[in-house]
Formats: structure tokens, sequence, C-alpha cells
């Protein structure tokens, strides 16, 4: 989940301007280099407005290189080395079968999209299937490779998936590339190509109704502020206004129209609850909140 690419292994809207949620003490930093002189420069300016298809890929492309370090000391514990969480809630690939049975998966190539460090293809690999793990960010393979395993890593871009048509049984992502790409069809339509007929595909988001309310885990978060139906895009630009971080709105309507028009039966969408034993934040996502409005919206969806 990248934010929580949050993904969740998430890293969401929430994330990026909360901090990425409460310190973790528990994880010593990971790759030490020389600080950069970026370390210096002023705060983005948040904002929405526009952003196409290629500012938004070279923008957080960027981010999560710049990043990449800072969101696997804060929530690798969090993750683990070799689970697969779905969302910030803790919603755990074990219990909710998503992909299917355990037993299942194994043999079954799997694609996983926006995989940051890897950890949901590192216990695909466990019950026996073949992951390959993708993501936009070479830093955040890099942890992959520091983790270990033997999982195939291939750095790209989720809307031009570098894979011959019908390669894979199942494609996921968890919190993984649609949140921050200009033109989610575009990315669905890629893994309907790469999947063989009867693939799954599961893949997890900010929930929509999330856009309407601040990105507080605390009262101050539990009021509307702002439309639901406003799709502008929310952006952090540097001083010369260019884009540094994007993340796009999709109301549910919207989401589930995109899995359709791209070809994919919907079977399931599932709004995890906030479970009793998660006692953590995660820049907007806590109990509080967790209890009274969804956080993540899960679709599963099946290539007939």
């Amino acid at each position: 989940m990248r934010a929580v690419r949050g993904t969740a292994r998430v890293a969401v809207r929430g994330h990026r301007r909360d901090g990425v949620g409460r310190k973790s003490t528990t994880r010593e930093p990971i790759i030490q280099e020389p600080v950069s002189s970026e370390s210096t420069a002023p705060e983005p300016e948040a904002t929405r407005r526009d952003a196409d298809v290629a500012e938004s890929s070279r923008a957080n492309r960027g981010w999560w290189d710049r990043n990449a370090d800072e969101y696997q000391t804060e929530h690798g514990t969090f993750l683990g080395d070799d689970r697969f969480v779905w969302g910030p809630e803790g919603l755990d690939e074990v219990e909710a079968e998503l992909l299917g049975p355990p037993e299942d998966l194994k043999g079954r190539e799997v694609l996983e999209i926006g995989a940051g460090a890897a950890q949901c293809s590192r216990w695909l690999a466990a019950q026996g299937a073949r992951p390959v793990a993708l993501d936009i960010s070479h830093r955040q393979l890099q942890h992959a490779l520091r983790i270990g395993g033997t999982i195939p890593l291939v750095c790209a871009d989720a809307g031009a998936l570098p894979f011959a048509d019908a390669s894979f049984d199942l494609a996921c992502s968890a919190y993984g590339a649609l949140p921050f790409v200009a033109d989610p069809r575009q990315v669905l339509r890629e893994v309907h190509r790469v999947l063989r007929p009867g693939g799954r595909l599961v893949f997890s988001v900010t929930h929509p109704i999330r856009w309407a309310f601040p990105d507080e885990p605390g009262p101050e978060g539990l009021g509307v502020s702002s439309s639901y139906f406003d799709r502008t895009p929310y952006v952090e630009q540097d001083d010369e206004g260019r884009a540094v971080y994007v993340e796009h709105h999709r109301t549910l309507g919207d989401r589930v129209r995109d899995v359709v028009s791209s070809g994919f039966r919907l079977v399931d969408l599932v709004e995890p609850e906030w479970p009793s034993w998660n006692t953590s934040e995660w820049g907007g996502w806590s109990p509080l909140r967790g209890a009274l409005i969804p956080g993540t919206a899960i679709f599963v969806c099946v290539r007939d």
C-alpha cells in the first residue's frame, strides 16, 4: 500500500500534508545519504487546479523518489515486510481473500501496481504465486531490494505497462497509481490488456467521500468543507508553479464507470470498517473518523 501510494501502501492527500501520520520510533532511518540542498527549499504551495497526464506522472515520480525513505521508515512497521494490507484500516488479504483463497494463488502470475517496497508481492510469493512488482518510483523499488527476495521489480508508469497482452492471471494495487493519475481509464485499459480472460483486478483507493472532509484525524475532520462533486485535482507546486505532487479525485460513480468502460465487470465494492484493535492514526485516518465514515474503497473486478 503506497498511501497508506495510499496506499499503502498509501500516500494520499492527508498523508502528504499531515506529515504522513504519527512518526514511528520503531524503525531506524532506512537509507542514509547526504542531505541534499532540496531539503532547504521552501514548502510547496497547496492548491486545487488542473494537472494533465504528463504533469501528474512527472510530479508523483519525483515526489515518491524524494519521500520513499521517510515513507518506509514511518509506515514500514505497520506494513511489514511481507504482509498484504489494503489500507490504513488494516484489512489484511489473509482475512479478506479478495484475490481468492490463498490456496488458489499458487502458480498464478500476479502484477502488483504501485508496489512500493513490494510488501504485497512478497506475501503473494509466500503463497506460491509468481508476482511482478511495478512502481513508478525507482527509490521505492530500492527499498524492495533492501528488504530482499527474488521478486521481479519493474520501474514503469502504470499507464504504459511494459508487458505483452494476456501476461497475468491477477492484478492488484493497494493505494498504488490510481489515486495519482489524471486518466485512470488509461491505467485500467492497460491492466485489462495484460490480464488473461477471467483474470481479476483488485485495487484500493481513498474513499471518494473523504474529499468532502478536511484531512484531519480529530473532530475538526468530521465537518464537510468542500463539494464532493468538485473533481479539481489537489496539487502541491513549487514557487515557479510546477507541480511536485498531484492527487486526483473521482466520485464513487466515476470509479464504477471507469471500471466498466475499461472492459471489467465489477463484482464487489468493499468499504472496510475501522477495527477496534487499530488505535493508530495515519494522516486523516483515525479510529474517530473510521467509526463514522469510510476511509477506503476496494474495487473487485473481473476481466470477462
